[in-house]
């Protein structure tokens, strides 16, 4: 069993379990009669409910009736490897290929003969139809009825497991979509429709992100059935991409707003965790056992709708996350031409990191910290299991001979070729878009993440770090602390100087706050829990892309808005080219405690850790020794169940009354 995390919840509340599935642990934080309690176990990626059933039984003991929240990688996973179900498309005749077609984008720029993922639909599963809108809405042709009644055995005859529909101009009426849908409803197979989905205009965004529906639809609705079943749940509630939750019936209806629904529970908790604090604007910077997912939040979490995974763009709101193939279990080698490599490999959590003795034969992240001393052997998850450091020293020899170096200098190179992957990453959503670190605190979390959080720090220029209590579950704890939301939109394209623009835009967000409004009382929650946003995305007529401003004096915002963003404004009429509602309901109250005043120096021991080639004493001290006012300066180990901080030499760590872990250079080190 885990420990309670630190600091403790104090208000009493329903029992609340929150459960993020990642690529090596499955992770849970249970939230019950105002105590907090983790634990961690390794995920079964051949079937990842395993973990998550198993997980809740040992922090459950057989208890039925919480309310789960969960975080989960499946419909992820099942995009990235291309297992999932076979899908038909229907689509207006002549329009079979633009799934296929896609943009102009290339995406090896360089390369002679470029290459693409193949489409997830193949070319005898898209099936065209007559029948025709307009941009308006209006009608054209007709459907054709004796087409929608031999509809069915068309769609038996591709061997679907469930259909996409994607009509054109559905975001302006939805009448043809519907009454396709009708007339294949006998399939009885999983049905996705454009207009419910996406009502907006773009006819690729909108057809991969109805495909992508489709294609994880089974996957997701059979593994969410089995927690809903076995997990002995009262209600489930999933993690969804835009930092919200949703309830389970919509996420299995709708799995593609899973697709970043872990990665979306950490950047709500480094933030929740950051404002306690009293930093506003963070980097967060999640480095787990697979992959490392950063996100750049200047005071809110960004959000955007140009996300593309595996090749398949999802025209549908999430949390702005950059991921790379750099976490604890990322594989090491020396490629052809002499050069150490690490990632996107990965030992996954079977057979996991050689220091793991599960079967692992390959050096991995997790396997050099062990080596050099920074994640001590009898310290992993509490204490509670133990690493082999010594079946490290052969396959870390046979890389330190390729490359004619030592030991120790290998181990800290696969640590540096890590590093720079997680350079690049943050100053892809720091300094590329504009935004200088300097101005933010790194936030580091996942079980690899406060061994890294310093040199990263100082890599991109940031003045500070922190680490908040319990980093390896924040995931889960963020889902804790996230809100439910439901967002409609529609798709309009009204000018700001045609008249009764004004009135319309008034009237449709109205209609869609109430149609969110309606969908959040069915779900159960309270009326008067819930608030409304609304929003407009605009643009010059004849741009390409547009910006999201508030609906309130959204012509003169989005003026000011290209102003700051591409430094110029135009003396020109702006286009209204979606309307948003998003009404939200808050989460939980989670009030924590603070933790006691320091008295006196805490409890550590030494310990020899090499740190630029040199082999080094560093203290050792458990996390649960450490109070409010502690001060601490390098090089120090702090270990905890589910995680490990590395403060190099000539950096301070801090303790706040909050419990987290503040590390500054010594120059910039805050006073107490």
């Amino acid at each position: 069993m885990g420990t309670p995390m630190s600091p403790q919840s104090t208000t009493p509340s329903t029992a609340l379990l929150a459960v993020d599935t990642g690529g090596t642990f499955t992770d849970l934080v249970l939230l019950r009669q105002g105590r907090v309690t983790t634990l961690k176990v390794p995920s079964t990626p051949l079937d990842p409910s395993q973990a998550v059933l198993d997980g809740i039984s040992k922090i459950l003991s057989g208890e039925s009736g919480f309310l789960l929240l969960h975080g989960s990688t499946v419909a992820t996973n099942a995009l990235l490897e291309r297992r999932g179900a076979k899908v038909a498309l229907i689509t207006n005749r002549g329009f079979e290929d633009v799934i296929e077609i896609g943009r102009q984008n290339r995406p090896q720029l360089y390369a002679l003969v470029g290459h693409r993922l193949p489409p997830l639909v193949d070319r005898d599963s898209r099936l065209g139809i007559s029948g025709r809108l307009g941009p308006r809405g209006e009608e054209i042709e007709e459907l054709d009825a004796s087409e929608l009644e031999a509809l069915a055995a068309r769609i038996t005859a591709t061997g679907a497991e469930a259909v996409a529909i994607c009509l054109l101009h559905a975001y302006a009426n939805d009448a043809h979509e519907r009454a396709v849908a009708e007339a294949i409803g006998a399939t009885g197979l999983p049905l996705s429709v454009s207009s419910e989905l996406v009502p907006e205009f773009r006819e690729y965004e909108r057809t991969s992100t109805t495909v992508v529906n489709a294609y994880v639809s089974p996957i997701m609705s059979r593994y969410l059935g089995r927690l809903s079943r076995e997990a002995g749940a009262a209600r489930v509630t999933i993690m969804g991409s835009n930092g919200g939750a949703l309830p389970v019936e919509r996420a299995r209806r709708e799995p593609v707003h899973t697709i970043l629904s872990g990665p979306a529970g950490g950047v709500v908790g480094a933030l929740t965790w950051a404002r306690r604090s009293g930093i506003e604007q963070v980097i967060s910077f999640d480095m787990g056992g697979t992959s490392t997912d950063v996100s750049l939040c200047p005071g809110r979490p960004l959000r955007t709708r140009e996300f593309e995974i595996a090749g398949q763009p999802t025209a549908i709101p999430v949390i702005d996350i950059h991921t790379v193939g750099a976490g604890g279990g990322s594989l090491a080698r020396v490629d052809a031409g002499g050069a150490l490599r690490v990632g996107p490999q990965s030992a996954g959590a079977q057979p996991g990191p050689i220091c793991y003795d599960r079967g692992g034969t390959g050096v991995t992240v997790t396997d050099a910290h062990v080596w050099l001393g920074r994640l001590p052997v009898d310290a992993f998850l509490g204490g509670g299991a133990g690493l082999d450091r010594d079946a490290i020293r052969e396959p870390l020899q046979e890389i330190a001979t390729r490359l004619g170096i030592t030991l120790d200098a290998a181990a800290e190179g696969v640590i540096a070729v890590a590093d720079t992957a997680m350079e690049r990453a943050l100053r892809v959503i720091s300094v590329e878009r504009g935004y200088d670190p300097a101005d933010f605190a790194v936030v580091a979390f996942g079980g690899a993440g406060g061994l890294h959080v310093a040199e990263l720090t100082h890599r991109v220029g940031a003045l500070k770090a922190l680490v908040p209590p319990d980093p390896g579950l924040l995931s889960a704890y963020g889902m804790l602390a996230s809100p439910v939301t439901r967002e409609t939109s529609r798709t309009v394209l009204l000018s700001s100087i045609s008249e009764g623009t004004a009135d319309t835009i008034t009237e449709t967000l109205a209609q869609l706050e109430a149609t969110a409004h309606a969908e959040m009382l069915d779900e159960g929650i309270d009326a008067d829990t819930l608030s409304a946003e609304h929003w407009v995305d605009a643009r010059y007529a004849g741009q390409s892309f547009e910006l999201r401003v508030p609906s309130t004096d959204w012509a003169d915002r989005f003026h000011a808005a290209h102003e700051e963003r591409y430094g110029y404004r135009r003396d020109a009429a702006v286009e209204a080219v979606t309307l948003r509602a998003v009404v939200t309901a808050p989460p939980p109250p989670l009030s924590v405690d603070k933790l006691a005043q320091a008295h006196g120096p805490p409890p550590t021991e030494s310990c020899t850790v090499v740190h630029d080639g040199v082999s080094i004493q560093a203290s050792r001290v458990w996390r649960q020794d450490l109070f409010s006012g502690h001060v601490l300066d390098g090089p120090v180990v702090v270990q905890e169940y589910s995680g490990t901080t590395w403060v190099p030499p000539d950096w301070t760590l801090t303790v706040d009354a909050w419990g987290c872990l503040h590390l500054a250079p010594v120059a910039t080190a805050p006073s107490q």
